[in-house]
């Protein structure tokens, strides 16, 4: 029997992949920020100077789930797209990317290392941009997806470079309401 997939096996098959993808790509980033005390609960980060154009702390998770959702559709588009070219490279490109999207909280929240997590918002940006290319060689609306993740990697790319300039040595500072002195 050589039947092709009807329209509604498609659309089962593609929202089987997005089931997995979604959550495992918000569950992920969720627990790169909890564990590395992302955010202005952090007392290191309270401390910092800030860049007028920072928004207000809502709309940090607000924007990421956001963010995440299109990433986790996106992924399901390209993984549904079985035997198409260039999908290996697409896929490798989206998880390096991401690879670096979970390691940049830990970076600056937790390591404190403001220039570092720069240079990784940076080649996130880069492999980004080029896996929105390879995307939209196999399924447009994928690579479509990626365009507001890209926007705001740029954005929070210039709010890492303007802390990074507004706070020189922003790693050795301590963290606000902590000492190193003995209470006597």
């Amino acid at each position: 029997m050589t039947a092709i997939a009807s329209r509604a096996q498609l659309r089962i098959s593609f929202l089987r992949y997005a089931l997995v993808t979604v959550p495992a790509i918000l569950l992920l980033g969720t627990i790169s920020g909890l564990l590395s005390n992302s955010g202005y609960e952090n007392g290191w980060f309270a401390a910092l100077d800030k860049p007028s154009f920072m928004p207000p702390g809502w709309a940090f998770p607000v924007a990421w789930t956001l963010l995440y959702i299109g990433l986790g559709l996106s992924l399901a588009m390209i993984l549904h797209a079985r035997g198409a070219r260039g999908r290996a490279l697409a896929l490798a490109l989206f998880f390096a990317q991401l690879a670096l999207n979970y390691a940049w909280s830990p970076l600056f929240f937790a390591a404190h290392k403001v220039d570092l997590a720069f240079l990784v918002i940076v080649a996130m940006i880069v492999l980004a941009a080029a896996t929105a290319l390879l995307f939209r060689r196999i399924r447009p609306v994928a690579a479509l997806l990626l365009l507001p993740y890209l926007a705001w990697l740029c954005f929070a790319a210039a709010l890492n470079f303007e802390i990074g300039r507004l706070n020189p040595g922003a790693e050795t500072l301590a963290p606000a309401g902590s000492s190193a002195d003995i209470p006597l």
